[in-house]
């Protein structure tokens, strides 16, 4: 692998990291902020926030598309 895939690799690899990351921070925000102002969430999303919260999913859906789609050309096209 050439220098520029094991970097653009890196890139993506801490962009998805710094994605996962706010997303905790701001849900962990959202708990704190006790207001009246929106309808009851339902128990099975209550028993799993993370796994039922479709931004979670299409970050860790995207960032493993993209980590495997860099990896399959540059075996492909390695010399």
């Amino acid at each position: 692998m050439s220098i520029y895939i094991i970097l653009l690799t890196l890139i993506a690899v801490a962009i998805a990291g710094y994605s996962i990351y706010y997303t905790f921070r701001v849900a962990g925000q959202e708990k704190r902020l006790k207001g009246e102002f929106d309808t009851d969430i339902p128990d099975a999303v209550k028993q799993h926030p993370y796994i039922r919260n479709p931004v979670f999913l299409a970050v860790l859906l995207f960032s493993a598309f993209v980590v495997v789609m860099i990896l399959y050309l540059s075996f492909k096209f390695a010399y």
